[in-house]
């Protein structure tokens, strides 16, 4: 391949990337990285915790305001996050994602542990499967490990969660979980905002531009997908997909902007796990993909906040 042809733009997201003939991908816009510690507008103290130095796999764990008398302090839910960015952009530490779990764990009142996955195209999937896993297990078993989880996490209260390309993360661990042979760890609810789900051609209500769009940024985050994006953790409901009847027994909450071109996927999916599980439907009308991660003060946003509350409290 010659220079000129490597350096050929063929698809760009104006405000998140660019991406080359060549493979090369270059990320635009990037949320300036913020770092741990006390957030002032919510109370919430958070710290990074480095679990693979090898691989630069680590963690942010975000800890609430604990009540001064000691002996008030009951033990909290355990939130497992993935953020999104469509396994090529975003990171933990942005101040997306910062802002966003910080309101989060003050909200729900839950000791949140948000994941920073490896990317692709320089770590094409299944890195960010694989990392999120052993994240997860690691939480799972942090006990014994993290003094925060140790001493303020309830570990039999363990939920994940997850938007756009996280949420898809948050179905491939479920999946993962019922695959394990003690079926560990035990999640109680799992949350899927606004998930990133595709297949090789568009369903019913689903524009033909997003399965187009969609299709193409999974083949540049899993080259080696066999059946490009009827790969099962792109589709879920594709042909030969694992039965969905392995998730029974985990409360889910599918959320969905429906002026997002993912929304008719997103409700085939929830439409097709509300059979084996407990499974709660929130679609924001008028709202596009993720919105809530811009718009945090919209009135639409603070319906999607209440709503992931009080499912975590059981609602």
């Amino acid at each position: 391949m010659d220079a000129d042809a490597a350096d050929t733009v063929v698809f760009e997201a104006p405000a998140h990337f660019r991406f080359y003939k060549s493979g090369k991908i270059e990320r635009l816009n990037r949320p300036p990285i913020l770092p741990a510690g006390l957030d002032e507008a919510t109370g919430v103290t958070s710290k990074d915790v480095v679990l693979d130095a090898d691989t630069g796999l680590s963690v942010r764990l975000y800890l609430p305001k604990l009540q001064e008398n000691p002996s008030a302090n009951a033990k909290l839910p355990v939130l497992v996050y993935f953020h999104g960015g469509s396994f090529l952009i975003g990171s933990a530490d942005d101040a997306t994602y910062h802002t966003y779990v910080n309101a989060l764990a003050a909200a729900a009142g839950v000791l949140a542990v948000s994941v920073d996955y490896r990317l692709a195209p320089e770590h094409p999937l299944p890195a960010a499967y694989d990392d999120s896993w052993a994240a997860l297990r690691w939480a799972a078993s942090a006990s014994a490990q993290d003094d925060w989880i140790a001493e303020h996490g309830d570990l039999s209260r363990l939920f994940l969660a997850g938007d756009s390309a996280g949420a898809n993360i948050v179905h491939d661990m479920l999946m993962r979980v019922a695959s394990s042979e003690d079926g560990s760890p035990r999640v109680e609810g799992a949350i899927l905002l606004h998930p990133w789900f595709s297949g090789s051609t568009p369903i019913e209500g689903e524009p033909p531009a997003a399965t187009m769009i969609t299709g193409m940024l999974w083949s540049y985050a899993c080259p080696g997908a066999a059946g490009g994006a009827e790969d099962p953790r792109m589709n879920p409901l594709a042909p030969g997909a694992p039965s969905l009847e392995k998730l029974g027994g985990v409360r889910m909450l599918v959320a969905a902007g429906m002026a997002d071109g993912l929304a008719a996927r997103d409700r085939a999916y929830y439409d097709a796990v509300a059979g084996p599980c407990a499974a709660a439907w929130h679609g924001s009308e008028g709202e596009g993909h993720v919105f809530f991660l811009q718009k945090t003060g919209c009135e639409n946003a603070k319906q999607l906040m209440d709503r992931v509350v009080a499912f975590i409290a059981g609602a």
